[in-house]
């Protein structure tokens, strides 16, 4: 006979924990999630795990009105915590398996983050132009995420242009046209979910694309945001930072 543990049997309590690894991970790895994740970390961009949305339109990190649910890392750690290594994001995601997961900006990659009609008008531009277009994402709120090369890591300190100096990822109603994402901030990777019915973050041109230098679609960029408020190149492309 084998051995009984509060009415179970060791067999049996062996094939529920295979059972329950299993149900983990086939759910992390529901629709190609982790596939799409390690493709992401393979093109260079560090990832770290991020809030995901709860019932009631609310944000699994429970904090009292949060001002970006599901929309920010789950820890303070989160630019050391980023990596690309394999393993680690297949542990965090088939141990996490409702988790998002954010990409750390200005170390690897920066992002442009647009309007969503606008980007859809700067995107078809700009691919009939040939200007080489990099990994596009969007966002049922209403984003198109373009990610380029980072303008660079200068030797110095005292040279980075912090993300601050442009916008802060918990302030984002303030800017509501073009945002540079550059150190010190962080976007949602696809695929992501938001709070509401089937809303979410999805790749429009996958991370296999190479990374295009900012500059290069920064004008059509700016002047299609410019146009979508209804206002002049200048006063759009002026805000945003220009590192030499």
């Amino acid at each position: 006979m084998s051995a009984e543990f509060g009415g179970r049997s060791g067999r049996q309590g062996k094939l529920s924990q295979w059972l329950r690894g299993r149900r983990t991970k086939e759910a992390a790895d529901d629709g190609g999630r982790e596939a799409l994740l390690l493709a992401t970390a393979a093109a260079g961009l560090p990832l770290a795990p991020a809030a995901h949305p709860a019932p009631g339109y609310r944000c699994s990190c429970d904090r009292v009105g949060c001002p970006t649910p599901a929309r920010h890392p789950v820890s303070f750690a989160w630019q050391t915590q980023s990596t690309t290594d394999r393993a680690q994001i297949e542990r965090w995601a088939r141990h996490q398996p409702q988790a998002n997961f954010v990409t750390a900006t200005g170390m690897v990659h920066d992002v442009l983050d647009v309007p969503l009609d606008a980007g859809r008008e700067a995107l078809d531009r700009l691919l009939a132009s040939d200007i080489e277009v990099g990994p596009v994402a969007t966002s049922d709120d209403g984003r198109m995420l373009f990610f380029t090369l980072t303008r660079g890591t200068p030797e110095e300190e005292d040279e980075w242009w912090p993300c601050e100096l442009d916008c802060h990822p918990e302030t984002m109603d303030e800017h509501p046209g073009l945002r540079w994402h550059c150190r010190g901030s962080y976007v949602l990777v696809p695929p992501a979910r938001l709070p509401g019915d089937d809303q979410t973050v999805r790749w429009v041109r996958g991370p296999e694309h190479p990374l295009p230098d900012p500059l290069s679609l920064l004008e059509m960029l700016t002047d299609a945001c410019a146009r979508h408020a209804g206002a002049q190149p200048d006063h759009v492309s002026a805000a945003w930072p220009l590192r030499h």
